[in-house]
């Protein structure tokens, strides 16, 4: 596995990532009950002499914005190993739910501006950076949220190619599992993921930092 010995992973995202986890910072039982807690129960099981300890920074309702304003206490002040980022879906959803509030709603430029910023002046500070794409659960890759999330899942490709940082391309896993089982198994509103759901996050993530039983 790519994560070395007494490393310290940082996971920060909205509340694909939160789930219920502690404040100020989730950590072992305050991990929440998300995909977080499969990296971190998996990783402490299976490398236990590794000592690897996996913290929980996500907040629910996030967006790239959101993250920016907390960077510095939430990421840079913790001075993790690895830090992964799952971020976007808030962004593209306001598109979508708040349409009164434009404002609300992250464009894609101002996406990628701010990621992008924010993996560049990081990205040297750590030994890895996991950057994970926002996903929709939906198989029509032409219903207009599906399509928007995949683009915003192309700007984090992007983002990750040019700074070094490993690529997880989860709505690739979702687009897998859904040839066997129905949508709402895996997220009820296609955005929040069941149990199954975040243990396809969970794998998606392992996979990518070279996990092995």
């Amino acid at each position: 596995m790519k994560i070395a010995k007494r490393s310290t992973l940082l996971m920060i995202g909205d509340s694909i990532t939160d789930v219920g986890r502690s404040r100020p910072v989730g950590e072992r039982e305050g991990l929440g009950i998300g995909y977080v807690y499969f990296v971190g129960s998996l990783i402490g099981g299976v490398y236990p002499d590794r000592l690897i300890r996996v913290l929980n920074v996500g907040n629910s309702g996030d967006t790239v914005r959101d993250l920016d304003s907390r960077w510095q206490h939430d990421v840079i002040d913790i001075k993790p190993n690895w830090v992964s980022v799952m971020i976007g879906t808030n962004d593209v959803w306001r598109q979508f739910d708040s349409i009164a509030t434009p404002e609300a709603a992250v464009q894609p430029e101002e996406f990628e501006a701010t990621y992008a910023r924010l993996v560049r002046e990081t990205r040297p500070r750590l030994d890895g950076m996991v950057l994970m794409t926002p996903f929709y659960v939906e198989p029509n890759r032409q219903e207009p949220m599906r399509a928007l999330m995949d683009e915003y899942g192309q700007i984090v490709k992007k983002i990750a190619a040019e700074h070094d940082c490993i690529f997880v391309d989860t709505q690739k896993y979702f687009d897998e599992a859904c040839k066997s089982v129905y949508p709402g198994t895996l997220a009820g509103d296609r955005v929040h993921p069941s149990m199954y759901g975040a243990a396809i996050l969970a794998r998606a993530f392992l996979n990518a930092v070279e996990f092995e039983f």
